[in-house]
């Protein structure tokens, strides 16, 4: 089985990373931010600060890189392509967002569940995206360290 290729993981992630931020800046900072504006007012807050919108940034692309890690790793399984992008953003959607926010909706009740909804929604479709992306540029083998030919080969 080949070996994860680290640096076409590295921009595959990036890119999963980046374009799942842009598509979160529209779904969050855009379309939902009148939601997220009442519901950090309802506690007691003036809003996510820049800092946090930073941190936002980060985590989408430390998801992408989780999602692309996914991705190479049952890519030998499945078989490269979007098929395989997309349960790799399914299971990463799963694991960072719909499990999170559904435990926020049942014991948190911090935001609307409408908010939550529409913002785990939004999640799915920024993974699905970014992952396809990433996905469209990761390639097996290639890496630095290359394991030698066998003997046969050579002669």
């Amino acid at each position: 089985m080949a070996k994860m290729n680290f640096r076409r993981w590295l921009l595959a992630g990036l890119i999963a990373g980046v374009v799942s931020d842009i598509i979160g800046f529209l779904v969050d900072g855009l379309w939902l931010r009148p939601a997220w504006q009442s519901g950090m007012q309802s506690l007691g807050l003036s809003g996510f600060s820049p800092s946090a919108w930073a941190w936002f940034n980060v985590l989408g692309v430390v998801t992408g890189l989780t999602a692309m890690w996914i991705y190479a790793g049952i890519r030998p399984r499945f078989g490269p392509g979007v098929n395989t992008a997309f349960k790799a953003a399914l299971v990463t959607w799963v694991l960072t967002s719909l499990i999170p926010n559904l435990s926020f909706m049942v014991f948190g009740g911090l935001f609307s569940h409408q908010l939550a909804a529409y913002t785990t929604l939004g999640a799915f479709i920024e993974l699905v995206v970014g992952t396809i992306a990433g996905a469209s540029v990761y390639k097996e083998g290639g890496s630095a360290k290359s394991a030698p030919a066998p003997a046969a080969a050579q002669a």
